[in-house]
């Protein structure tokens, strides 16, 4: 039996790698014939440089940059295979992971550290650029990113505003310069991964959905709103882009509008671009079960995250897929189970009935390994062993 293991990262608790590794622990302790493929998958967020280094192989670099919050620190992106193909998380520089939870609040946060990172892989020589858009603490609509990539940005007066942009400055920015906009950009492909396809305005725009997630209070939200809003009235004076409804135009708190507004870059499915990138369609050929699978399963699984794209391709291949989770809505169970044959849930809960990141390891493999032990796996009839 040939077992395709890929799956997403369980959210501060294990990466993909780490769950991928449990995984074939117990598969292997199980069966001990069977042939385990390791190919953790990301979707754009936390994760898509480790997942796409495990794919494909390169080197990680780190660059000091400026963090979310306006203080120096480093992030670490990647060169995949020869050095040609760089991998930038959004993330690394601009997360939300980054900001303690007492001061998250999208008025105060840039992304002007992507940027930076962005600059540093263009310095290397690089043909072509994965930018994941997921995990940002921002709402700043990229100005930061921008700004760092040379876009100059002025308040009503002319002068221009220097500092990195935060969302608390997009109702100061009056109008912008694009003539010193790295040039360097115009000779990289590059590909812009998000796991969302928000809008950047209204009831599913940057503001309203990802504000509140981000620390935004109901007042800050409105501001956001106008003032993005206000924003891609510019873009729309001096650019000519009409970005507003553009699918992913939210990402990342409206940066995937400022990439399509600066650079005419497209926001792909995150979890698509991965997998292509790491070749997942020809390990699919040889697999006789997949397993994947995320650190909780709900209605948004469905919606552009890695263990749903994981599973529709392993569904048009024929091949059976085994879902695993720490956590998994009970109200998204019918329709988790049209995707996935069987979910496995291994709650990692302490005695006192909380979360326990540090369970989540041993929580997931034995789980996996009374479930195998029963010989019940999603498997063609001929796979599978007679129960003990």
């Amino acid at each position: 039996m040939r077992v395709l293991i890929a799956p997403n990262a369980f959210k501060e608790s294990l990466s993909a790698a780490e769950v991928a590794r449990v995984t074939a622990e117990a598969f292997r302790a199980a069966y001990p014939n069977c042939e385990c493929i390791c190919l953790p998958i990301a979707d754009g967020g936390d994760g898509t440089v480790e997942a796409l280094l495990a794919a494909r192989g390169g080197r990680r670099l780190n660059h000091q940059v400026v963090g979310p919050l306006g203080d120096r620190l480093s992030a670490e992106w990647a060169l995949l295979g020869s050095g040609d193909l760089a991998v930038i998380e959004m993330a690394a520089a601009s997360g939300l992971a980054l900001v303690p939870a007492s001061r998250r609040n999208p008025l105060h946060t840039t992304s002007h550290g992507t940027g930076e990172l962005v600059s540093h892989a263009l310095a290397h020589g690089i043909r072509g650029l994965i930018l994941g858009l997921g995990g940002s603490a921002t709402v700043d609509g990229g100005l930061g990113m921008m700004q760092a990539l040379g876009v100059r940005f002025m308040d009503a007066s002319g002068t221009p505003l220097t500092r990195p942009l935060t969302g608390g400055d997009l109702n100061r920015v009056a109008d912008l310069d694009v003539a010193g906009l790295d040039t360097r950009l115009r000779h990289v492909y590059l590909r812009v991964a998000s796991d969302v396809d928000n809008p950047l305005l209204g009831p599913r725009g940057a503001a309203a959905v990802f504000g509140p997630q981000k620390g935004a209070a109901a007042a800050d939200v409105s501001f956001l709103e106008a003032g993005l809003a206000r924003i891609h009235d510019l873009l729309e004076y001096r650019l000519g882009c009409r970005v507003a409804t553009s699918p992913g135009a939210g990402a990342a708190g409206g940066a995937g509008a400022a990439l399509m507004a600066f650079v005419g870059a497209a926001v792909e499915p995150g979890a698509r671009l991965v997998l292509e990138t790491s070749d997942f369609s020809q390990h699919l050929q040889r697999a006789d079960l997949v397993v994947t699978g995320e650190g909780r399963l709900d209605h948004s699984t469905m919606h552009g995250k890695a263990p749903a794209y994981v599973a529709r391709l392993a569904r048009d291949a024929g091949v059976p897929v085994l879902a695993v989770c720490g956590s998994c809505e009970e109200r998204a169970r019918a329709d988790l189970n049209t995707l996935f044959q069987t979910v496995l849930c291994c709650p990692a809960i302490g005695q006192d009935g909380r979360f326990v990141p540090a369970r989540a390891a041993p929580a997931l493999a034995t789980g996996l390994s009374v479930f195998l032990e029963k010989g019940i796996l999603p498997t063609p009839s001929h796979l599978r062993r007679t129960p003990p």
